[in-house]
């Protein structure tokens, strides 16, 4: 058990989706989140200046602290999922990590995750894999000047995406500390895709907990909220609490109803 219960936030591109995204916030404060965090909130790479500033304005304005933002992961409706090792898309990586880094300045923010993207056909692995650790390490780079670290995370449901473990991602931050010296990256454990492909999450929280940057939760099977599934959430969160994270647990599933009416199992309750 952890000497302090690990704050919680909530995350906003899957939950209060029945509201318009700059209302979310708000509505995250009055159900009792302090702490909220983001999939990329623009349509494009880059946005205007009028469209950060509504964002970063929204967010002020709730009195909420945004402790997560991704990266922009591409067109993730039609079912991309990061560019991270995507050829000839450097720029579009780029210009989100520069807005990204804005954003994290005047919010406080330093935590990003880049969505490392699926598998291209006849593109060659290995080519997208120099393609990954060039542009992990130029996120590493950029994001270090606000002290944030960039998170790499498994995903579940995508056959195309390659880091389906902790290890997987792991073996990524290494290459990327070793190739390009760049050390402020981390595992963002998500649990729900974790053990939806299957990995152990004892073995993970044993084995990789030092890591482990960024922690996101939702129930499986179902991803849904805690008590929906057969996941020890909660039993996990103190786990991972005991090996050393002190960062917000971030809700990020779909909620069963109204989303409002989603938090029955907020441990502060």
């Amino acid at each position: 058990m952890t000497d302090q219960p690990l704050p919680y936030a909530v995350n906003l591109s899957i939950l209060f989706k029945e509201i318009p995204l700059l209302d979310r916030p708000a509505a995250a404060k009055a159900a009792g989140f302090d702490a909220v965090e983001f999939w990329w909130p623009f349509d494009t790479a880059t946005p205007t200046d009028a469209e950060v500033d509504a964002f970063v304005q929204a967010i002020e304005q709730a009195g909420v602290q945004l402790i997560g933002l991704n990266l922009f992961a591409g067109d993730m409706p039609a079912g991309e999922r990061g560019l991270v090792s995507w050829p000839g898309r450097e720029q579009e990586f780029a210009d989100s990590v520069a807005v990204a880094v804005r954003i994290g300045r005047r919010l406080g923010c330093r935590a990003f995750n880049a969505l490392y993207g699926n598998r291209i056909d006849d593109v060659d692995p290995g080519e997208q894999d120099e393609v990954a650790l060039r542009n992990l390490a130029l996120a590493a780079r950029a994001i270090a000047e606000i002290d944030g670290t960039v998170l790499l995370e498994p995903v579940s449901g995508i056959e195309a995406y390659p880091l389906k473990t902790a290890a997987d991602v792991v073996g990524v931050l290494d290459r990327v500390r070793a190739a390009q010296g760049a050390a402020n990256l981390g595992l963002l454990a998500d649990l729900y895709h974790l053990a939806t492909n299957g990995d152990d999450l004892d073995k993970v929280v044993e084995r990789y907990g030092d890591r482990i940057a960024h922690v996101q939760i939702a129930d499986a099977p179902g991803r849904h909220e805690p008590g929906t599934g057969e996941l020890d959430i909660f039993g996990y969160v103190d786990k991972i609490g005991a090996a050393g994270y002190r960062g917000h647990i971030a809700a990020e599933y779909l909620p069963s109803g109204a989303s409002a009416d989603s938090f029955a199992w907020l441990p502060t309750r």
